[in-house]
């Protein structure tokens, strides 16, 4: 019987694509243990035209990811050199999305991952036990209880470390001696307990700037990673572009047919984009909110206000809807926000409103929801 997810992982969403590639891949150089060559991981993150060479066949390989194609090559070369990666930057620039891209075209598995709070302990990284197992049997791999450090060394896959800086720094450090030696020693198994990593093994982190000096990372750790910064996206019609494909998607997922306006996709894409420069296409300064003016954020509003449409008004969006949500998320972090919000209308939206007419003027007129 069929399932619906509401999220699945990427190598379930894509394995169409994934397949594909793999049976297109003979003939290319790939590292150890790898389902893709290089090339490949990146034809499958950056699209493009594949091609069987046996076959003929081809195959359309849409982008997944909307950024820099040279950190992307740089990323697939770092994790081919058996290198950590650790992809920083603010919230919400796809980060996350990047690591699941890499692991499901690199090992065919995304979800071997490890969240980072403050809660995250190491046990939670490396393994724990089966303590009814392991007071019946003693100390015995049937007994351990593997964790994503530990599966990762043992099947040769990626272990995701997401948010990493928001783990303890001695939970951080754990991770040192497995980077330097590919080794992991349980003690209570004796001579038995030492794991080697197999070929394939890596590890890809996260950080969010805006975690910074919270957990920072210890010199140490630092030197087993290369870093990379992940930017959000500065060009408008790039963004409106990835608000309109990450809505269609979600309103596909839960099977809603709705109108996905354009325009309204352009307008969001342009109040994100000029809050988050804190410049405006007039050349006005603003003060930027503290919130995180991230695409990701974007696209929630924008979807939240199709789904409004969809089960509360007649299929269309409206543009009051829109401002309210566009409040709820520019303001969740502090009501001071508000403030520069009905600034940013008072200057940049009342300008085109004059200029523009037609939807910017609908959308001016929306301003006195901003309470």
């Amino acid at each position: 019987m069929e399932q619906n997810f509401i999220k699945p992982p990427v190598e379930i969403r894509y394995a169409e694509q994934l397949a594909f590639l793999k049976a297109a891949d003979k003939l290319n150089k790939k590292p150890e243990n790898w389902q893709l060559s290089p090339k490949s991981v990146r034809l499958f993150i950056l699209g493009g035209k594949a091609i069987n060479p046996e076959t003929k066949e081809t195959m359309e390989i849409n982008r997944k990811f909307y950024g820099n194609d040279a950190l992307v090559e740089r990323c697939i070369i770092t994790l081919a050199g058996n290198r950590g990666l650790m992809l920083v930057g603010e919230p919400g620039t796809a980060k996350t999305m990047l690591s699941e891209l890499f692991s499901a075209a690199i090992c065919g598995k995304s979800t071997n991952t490890v969240q980072g709070t403050a809660g995250t302990t190491e046990d939670m990284i490396k393994y724990s036990w089966n303590y009814a197992l392991l007071l019946s049997k003693g100390p015995c791999h049937e007994a351990l209880v593997p964790s994503p450090l530990l599966i990762g060394m043992e099947e040769g896959i990626f272990a995701r470390f997401e948010e990493i800086t928001r783990t303890p720094a001695e939970i951080q450090d754990s991770l040192i001696s497995v980077m330097s030696d590919q080794i992991l020693t349980i003690p209570e198994l004796g001579d038995e307990g030492l794991i080697l990593a197999k070929s394939g093994f890596n590890i890809i982190g996260t950080a969010n700037t805006r975690d910074k000096g919270v957990n920072e990372m210890s010199g140490a750790l630092k030197r087993r990673f290369n870093f990379e910064t992940v930017s959000p996206v500065r060009d408008v019609r790039l963004e409106k572009e990835i608000i309109i494909r990450e809505a269609n998607d979600l309103a596909k997922n839960g099977h809603i047919d709705c109108e996905i306006n354009s325009d309204v996709a352009e307008l969001l894409a342009v109040t994100y984009h000029e809050l988050r420069e804190g410049i405006t296409a007039e050349g006005t300064r603003i003060d930027k909110p503290s919130a995180v003016m991230s695409t990701a954020e974007a696209v929630s509003v924008f979807y939240q206000t199709v789904c409004h449409a969809w089960y509360y008004g007649n299929g269309i969006i409206e543009l009051p809807v829109l401002t309210e949500n566009l409040l709820g998320a520019v303001c969740k972090e502090s009501r001071d926000d508000l403030e520069q919000l009905k600034t940013y209308f008072r200057t940049s939206v009342k300008k085109k409103s004059a200029k523009f007419g037609g939807i910017w003027k609908a959308y001016y007129e929306t301003a006195s929801f901003l309470k």
